[in-house]
């Protein structure tokens, strides 16, 4: 079995850099939901997982929403931290929705294509 390729969109690349958040975050999270610890699912294969802050635990840290499919692909498109977001709206969650069933069944190729023109970049998993 292959490892889940993990992927962030160019939003959530330029919060994490804010945030001082590294890829060793959004890979623990996601091995975490490959477990099955998920710490929200909100259906439609948009998860949300805690990511901790540098150098402090997630309880504290960031929410994130991942388009997730098991075994297969992660996109990290969105985060906040709680202390200043509750939630996400009806809304937001309905549009992640959709770019869920859109992201999450694109071709290598068109992938590929996407990660080209910088809307997404690939996770390296050799920090």
């Amino acid at each position: 079995m292959g490892r889940v390729r993990i992927f962030k969109n160019a939003w959530f690349e330029r919060y994490m850099r804010r945030q001082k958040i590294r890829d060793a975050a959004l890979r623990d999270a996601v091995h975490r939901a490959e477990r099955g610890l998920i710490d929200a699912d909100l259906g439609g294969g948009v998860v949300k997982q805690r990511v901790a802050r540098p150098r402090q635990g997630r309880s504290g840290g960031y929410r994130t929403l991942i388009l997730y499919r098991q075994a297969h692909r992660a996109f990290f498109v969105y985060g906040f931290a709680k202390s200043r977001q509750a939630n996400i709206s009806d809304e937001e969650e309905a549009a992640f929705k959709k770019a869920a069933r859109y992201v999450l069944d694109l071709t290598d190729e068109q992938l590929a294509a996407l990660i080209r023109n910088g809307q997404f970049s690939e996770v390296d998993y050799d920090d």
